[in-house]
């Protein structure tokens, strides 16, 4: 029982590992692919390793047409029906069995089928059915050869009446040449006597010494004493061992409990991994100092774009200051303007106007057409001029961050083509899409903004002096209203006062002289009131300049943005490329080590194969 609890310990160490193997060898070949400059050798190695991780021991049999091939794998499977056979060639296709929880035959496109069968033996060994000899090294040599290469254990297949013929020690030193173990079982053997079973053994052995210079394992069984054995579903094992075909289970399970052979078996597949994989990181690693040149292309291609961006920005500020100069302008003459109507020397003639106001005559005379103070001095002073020059100004912005983005976009595009050119051919075809400038320019950003800017325009002209004409309207009138209270009070202090300089008549005089003063400072009230008229209007039209470019830059912003985003769609297939090419590379780089690291843990899980380890 304890060999038995070794074995079974052994065995499913080595499925684990097996397991791992195989896993980590899919994953690999997800990869492995996908890595430029990797030779497809490569990759077929890597398959190749996939193969042996995926089947836990390798037996394949060869041997002439109806030797009876599938007849012994039919006995070692207990199922007389699974593979056909027959006196003339029944199949021209080579057959895998394989361990399954159910009976099935998968037909690929090529030249090998998988049959799957719920048998104890498939759970440690798959079996490799071939055609005949005569066929194999014809039409499927490129196949059998992989199948070889592959192998654990040959078993060279022939009838016991025509052992060791000359056709057969060709092939016999065909199979020898592929460095495998190669095992002669020469079926029928129950057709002979005891002596003459011996005798062709050692015909054979002496055949094989004298051709070949060595003498192979001999085995002699009995196909249809094999599936004899088994009756009503059950084995029996004096009948079965007679039949020889005992002979192929015990050699499986000493290669099994063999635990140097199964750390060779399972470090050979590891091996070519490890390999594979260390040549795919190099790729990679060289990839990668091939792309540190493209992403270099992708960093000078940023540094133009930041560039042209910031001459559009410049552009905007250079049309900016031009509007604010236009306003600077407007706000300067209309304060001039402001001056003209509030000076000291306007003083009687704005008692007079405000005396036109208060009678409504100056109201009568602007609806019959007539002008307003403030609009006549504003234009006096050209105060609007600079704000009818605006749309000219802006005007300018639009051809100029055209024109720029359709000279930078061509730029670019000669560039781009220039480096596609130069890619290396396997990186070139990658290039999804052409190199191209658009085919048409959308102008509406700028174009939209246009009444909201001329509503700005218009409150600047409008607005700003009809407020100013009602403040003026209302200092006049305020201006006139005191001087009128004054004068009618001067005048009651004159009626009833006599001669004034009189002794007697003293505070008379100084109630006029009060008046008089007071009638004066009233005439100075126009200049102070003319001064916070024009500091409050060059505040708004401050305000007014804000929000004038305010509106202007957004909008030449989204016009900035639309024409950076057609030079990005213009070179979108080469940086496309580099940023494809840099994450898929990245991701490269990151499952190779990950498998790396894998591969490492598997080793010393295969140093530690069969072990005993001391008890905690």
């Amino acid at each position: 029982m304890a060999v038995e609890h070794v074995e079974t310990k052994l065995a499913l160490e080595y499925e684990a590992i097996r397991r791992r193997e195989y896993e980590l060898i899919t994953r690999l070949l997800d990869v492995l692919p996908t890595v430029d400059n990797l030779p497809e050798e490569r990759l077929a190695q890597v398959r190749d390793a996939l193969f042996h991780a995926d089947h836990p021991f390798l037996v394949v049999l060869v041997g002439p047409f109806s030797s009876g091939k599938s007849s012994i794998i039919n006995a070692l499977l207990g199922q007389p029906d699974l593979l056909a056979v027959g006196p003339v060639p029944t199949t021209d296709r080579i057959s895998i069995l394989r361990w399954g929880e159910n009976a099935e035959r998968m037909t690929s496109a090529g030249e090998v089928d998988t049959v799957f069968y719920p048998s104890p033996l498939l759970q440690k060994v798959s079996l490799v059915d071939t055609p005949g000899l005569e066929s194999i090294f014809q039409k499927h040599e490129e196949t059998t050869r992989r199948f070889l290469h592959r192998a654990d254990v040959v078993l060279l297949v022939m009838l016991a009446t025509q052992a060791m013929t000359a056709r057969n020690l060709e092939y016999l030193q065909t199979l020898k040449e592929y460095g495998k173990k190669v095992i002669l079982v020469i079926n029928q053997a129950d057709l002979l006597t005891a002596e003459d079973a011996e005798a062709v053994r050692e015909y054979v052995l002496d055949q094989s010494q004298a051709q070949l210079g060595y003498k192979p394992d001999v085995w002699l069984v009995s196909a249809r004493q094999g599936l004899a054995a088994y009756q009503n579903g059950e084995l029996n094992r004096a009948n079965w061992k007679a039949s020889g075909l005992s002979r192929i289970e015990e050699y499986v399970d000493d290669q099994l409990n063999d635990v140097a052979r199964l750390r060779q078996k399972l470090q050979t597949p590891l091996q070519i991994a490890q390999n594979v994989n260390q040549a795919a990181l190099d790729a990679v690693r060289a990839n990668q100092a091939a792309l540190d040149h493209y992403q270099g292309i992708s960093s000078n291609i940023e540094q133009q774009l930041a560039a042209q961006k910031r001459e559009q920005e410049k552009v905007i500020r250079e049309i900016s200051a031009e509007v604010s100069d236009r306003f600077g302008t407007a706000a300067m003459r209309g304060s001039e303007a402001v001056q003209d109507i509030f000076r000291l020397g306007q003083a009687f003639l704005s008692v007079w106007r405000g005396v036109l106001e208060l009678v409504g005559l100056s109201g009568l005379l602007r609806r019959g057409g007539g002008r307003s103070y403030i609009k006549t001095a504003f234009e006096r002073r050209k105060a609007f001029e600079p704000i009818g020059e605006l749309p000219g100004v802006v005007d300018k912005l639009a051809p100029r961050l055209e024109g720029k983005d359709i000279q930078d976009i061509d730029d670019l595009v000669k560039y781009a083509r220039r480096e596609i050119d130069a890619l290396p051919p396997a990186i070139r075809g990658k290039v999804i899409g052409s190199i191209q400038p658009p085919q048409k320019y959308d102008r509406s950003a700028l174009q939209d903004v246009r009444p909201a800017l001329e509503a700005l325009e218009d409150e600047a002209k409008r607005v700003e002096t009809d407020r100013l004409e009602q403040t003026l309207r209302n200092a006049l009138m305020y201006l006139a209203a005191f001087e009128a209270l004054l004068i009618i009070l001067i005048v009651f202090v004159l009626a009833g006062g006599g001669n004034l300089v009189a002794p007697e008549n003293q505070g008379t005089l100084v109630a006029f002289i009060v008046l008089v003063g007071l009638a004066l400072l009233g005439l100075l009230f126009m200049p102070l009131r003319g001064r916070l008229l024009e500091s409050a209007y060059t505040n708004r039209m401050l305000k007014l300049q804000a929000r004038y470019i305010e509106t202007l830059t957004k909008a030449a912003d989204k016009q900035i943005e639309y024409g950076m985003r057609l030079r990005r769609d213009a070179i979108l297939p080469l940086t496309r490329l580099i940023e494809a090419q840099t994450q898929i590379q990245s991701e490269q780089l990151s499952q190779l080590q990950t498998a790396q690291q894998e591969m490492v843990s598997i080793e010393g899980a295969l140093t530690a194969l069969g072990r005993k380890r001391l008890p905690l």
